[in-house]
Formats: C-alpha cells, sequence, structure tokens
C-alpha cells in the first residue's frame, strides 16, 4: 500500500478541483442520458459506478483542501466557448459530455501522479471503463 505524499505545487489542487467537477459533471450527465433516454438500466448503472468510484478516490485525496484551493472569480479559464454553448441533439450533448469526462480523467490521472501514483492508477482504470461505457452507449443508440 503506498502512503499519500503531499507536495505543494501552487495551482495543482486547483487542476484537480476542476477537472474532478467537470468529471463528475459530465458523469452525471451520461448517466441521465442512459437512464431516460436509451433508457438501459446497466449502462446508467455503469457511469454511476464510475461517479461514486471517482468520489472516493479523490474523497481520500482531501477534497477539503482542493475546495479552499477554488478561485473562482480570478479564474482565466472561466468563460464559455462557442461549441460548449451549442447543442443540436442529445447525441451532442452525451458526445461532449463523454469527451469531458475521459479528458479530465486523464488530466487527473496525470496531476495525482505528483502526490500519490496509486491514485493516478485509479484514475486511468476509470478512464478506461468510460471508454467501454462509451461504446456500449454507442451500441444501444
Amino acid at each position: 500500500m503506498s502512503k499519500t505524499v503531499i507536495i505543494k505545487i501552487p495551482g495543482v489542487e486547483r487542476v484537480i478541483d476542476a477537472n474532478f467537477n467537470r468529471a463528475k459533471e459530465g458523469l452525471r450527465v451520461c448517466e441521465d442520458t442512459a437512464r431516460f433516454i436509451i433508457d438501459d438500466k446497466s449502462l446508467s448503472a455503469g457511469y454511476k459506478s464510475v461517479r461514486h468510484q471517482l468520489t472516493a478516490v479523490i474523497d481520500s485525496l482531501l477534497l477539503k483542501k482542493m475546495i479552499l484551493a477554488r478561485n473562482i472569480v480570478g479564474d482565466v479559464g472561466r468563460s464559455t466557448t462557442f461549441s460548449e454553448s451549442k447543442r443540436v441533439n442529445v447525441e451532442d450533448v452525451f458526445n461532449a459530455n463523454t469527451q469531458r469526462v475521459k479528458e479530465s480523467l486523464r488530466v487527473l490521472e496525470e496531476f495525482v501522479k505528483l502526490m500519490d501514483g496509486s491514485s493516478a492508477e485509479k484514475f486511468k482504470r476509470l478512464r478506461y471503463k468510460v471508454y467501454e461505457l462509451e461504446k456500449r452507449a454507442f451500441a444501444a443508440r
């Protein structure tokens, strides 16, 4: 069992916090799409499981510290792009959120390596679970 090593690097907690929130929100959108639109109980449960596993990993990485590091007002990348504000159909919503989740899990995997290699590996496994769920969702549509 590896021990978590806390390294104070300015901004890392903010990166982790932002990507945790981004991944968790995207997973909820995918979960609800699977549940209410695709009507696939197993697929919905899969997204829910990943969301809960994500939360469990983050809780062990000092959630309070990340929340306290937030700088919502001073965030230089807070604006919304045109593509984020426009969706044509449910597939656009689902695809955008699937991509958001995969990218966020990759960012979490990379930055958490600075603090805890075993948790980084957990994010990698979650990312691969999302790849599989994405494949199942496309097959179900």
